[in-house]
């Protein structure tokens, strides 16, 4: 134990000090956060912005760069932001979700995010981290390495950020405002979106509603590819086009080739793709459709832009073929692309992945119900007259009425948090058989309490219960290593002797397989509280998050440090 301690504590001060990330320079955004008016699929709206622009500006820096980005909210709503995948090293008060880290900025009010990126090269992203409110507000985040340090692969002719999205005809807001009145599911999307545009599969989508990435035969293009969908994983594909992966969520992997590619909400991938010398046609489809188990109603449309050698007419652009794409409940395609995924694992980037642990958790994912408390109409619309409702280990997520984050730091926990949130089911059942008759959820704002420097393991166990379902799941303020996978229920007996502690890829969004379980190690090595939750805003909504907190270690470099003084209150 101890000299995991002191190594964990050295990794922290090593990833402080890198050479090559002191000299790092600031660099400043100011994000104004407003309404636009917007029109797509024939509808023209008014959605919140950040400054003006849908989606919202790309923000680039180099490993060791100073972000400054200072927030003014000027929308009838509150708002937060989150720097998604940062590991927010010390600066847990910028990392944004509300009333885990700050309470949210009223309208009116300024808040400056301050933190430094640290050991992390590729494609992030931002996005608001209140309500559902990122559908609009969301852009890149690119970290470049270095001056003078290259990538460990071919230089790309050029870089394209490519956030794949939905667009609601509705407002967002309202559709989920409605379907927790209900207790039922919300109202899904009418299209996805490439960079906010839906493309040429939708009625009344135009040539302006196209998206076009223009590419010269024989160059090699990198598509920094962000999943900004609310509620859908995808599936991508370019017709005709072999694509190699080459990052997950700003970190390096070994190089694969695919033809299609699965990527869940939250998730980003760098992919290269090399333009034909001779291509056999002048404008090739690029598609996405979803990957769900769900039952009932979803969106299962293919949305296309065009990878484009030559220019075309729009109506040609329209009959483009869309490259075959799995069908929408192919779990087997996800799996075999799943499987590819390995860290660099070079002497210039190990995998540090603790090889001993600490603490063992085991939290069974997944749906369940509530009573039928305030029915609309008489009834309630989930399954059998109650409440959808979503937990981990049966406890669903009450989100508190100030900053979890600022109650650690004055210890101040009466009335606000509870730290007993349990390390495994306390009702076991076969997780991924029969469901159990009781499917009823409890309620808290509970948290686990870590010693600074723990090794961790999670299990993260898909359920049944109202259908299993693949559930991405995000951990704020670190990078996990995916170390184990399978199908069915988890067997410690058995299932740990197939581990990966060689190269597991390091991710910070990890989809649950349906029906199945993965496992994931970190080191508590960044002091504050961090949200771990589903990706599906809709299970968000629904109470699928827990909360770690990592106190302190003994070192100055190893203590949370003041909020800043501008920090929103939540009074």
């Amino acid at each position: 134990m101890g000299m995991r301690m002191g190594m964990g504590g050295l990794l922290l001060a090593f990833l402080l000090a890198m050479p090559g990330l002191t000299a790092g320079l600031t660099r400043r955004y100011t994000f104004n956060v407003t309404m636009a008016t917007v029109t797509r699929l024939c509808t023209t709206k008014s959605i919140p912005t950040v400054n003006g622009r849908f989606p919202g500006p790309r923000i680039t820096v180099r490993e060791g760069d100073r972000l400054i980005v200072n927030v003014h909210n000027k929308i009838n709503n509150n708002v937060t932001f989150h720097w998604h995948g940062v590991r927010q090293l010390r600066s847990a008060w910028a990392d944004g979700p509300a009333y885990i880290t700050q309470c949210p900025m009223r309208p009116g009010q300024s808040y400056v995010y301050n933190f430094r990126v640290v050991g992390q090269r590729g494609t992030l992203w931002w996005h608001a981290h209140f309500s559902w409110l990122r559908a609009t507000l969301h852009g890149p985040l690119v970290i470049l390495p270095p001056r003078g340090v290259p990538y460990p692969f071919p230089k790309p002719y050029r870089e394209v950020p490519l956030m794949l999205g939905e667009w609601f005809n509705a407002d967002p807001e309202a559709v989920i405002k409605q379907a927790l009145q209900t207790g039922g599911g919300p109202n899904v999307s009418d299209a996805y979106t490439f960079n906010g545009l839906p493309g040429p599969t939708y009625n009344c989508s135009g040539a302006n509603g196209t998206f076009k990435l223009k590419v010269k035969p024989g160059r090699t293009y990198m598509l920094r590819l962000i999943n900004a969908a609310l509620n859908d994983e995808l599936f991508f594909a370019v017709a005709n086009h072999t694509l190699t992966v080459v990052q997950a969520d700003a970190s390096y992997v070994k190089p694969f080739a695919a033809t299609t590619l699965v990527i869940s909400p939250g998730q980003t991938m760098d992919v290269l793709l090399t333009a034909a010398t001779n291509p056999s046609s002048a404008a090739f489809a690029i598609a996405v459709a979803p990957y769900t188990n769900t039952v009932g109603t979803f969106d299962n449309t293919t949305a296309t832009a065009v990878l484009e050698y030559a220019p075309q007419r729009f109506a040609a652009i329209r009959n483009l073929p869309a490259p075959p794409l799995p069908r929408y409940n192919d779990t087997g395609a996800v799996t075999n692309f799943s499987s590819k995924f390995r860290s660099l694992a070079s002497a210039q980037y190990p995998a540090r992945v603790p090889l001993s642990v600490d603490r063992h958790f085991f939290f069974t994912v997944g749906l369940g119900a509530d009573p039928c408390q305030s029915p609309v109409n008489g009834t309630c619309q989930g399954p059998n007259n109650t409440r959808f409702a979503a937990s981990i280990n049966n406890v669903s997520f009450v989100m508190p009425k100030t900053s979890l984050l600022q109650a650690h730091y004055q210890r101040r926990y009466n009335g606000v948090l509870a730290a007993n949130f349990p390390a495994a089911p306390l009702r076991k059942f076969n997780y991924t058989g029969t469901a159990p008759n009781n499917t009823f959820v409890t309620h808290g704002t509970r948290v686990v309490p870590l010693a600074f420097n723990t090794s961790v393991e999670v299990v993260l166990q898909d359920t049944s219960i109202q259908g299993a379902e693949s559930h991405p799941l995000h951990l704020h303020g670190y990078d996990f290593h995916v170390v184990g996978t399978g199908f069915g229920n988890y067997d410690a007996a058995n299932d740990t002797a197939g581990y990966n502690l060689v190269d597991p890829v390091q991710r910070n969004t990890i989809s649950v397989p349906t029906a199945g379980w993965v496992a994931i190690r970190f080191v508590a090595n960044n002091p504050g509280v961090w949200i771990m939750h589903c990706h599906l805003d809709v299970h968000l909504s629904w109470g699928l998050s827990m909360a770690w907190l990592v106190n302190d270690g003994p070192l100055p470099n190893q203590k949370l440090p003041p909020p800043p003084s501008d920090i929103p209150s939540c009074s």
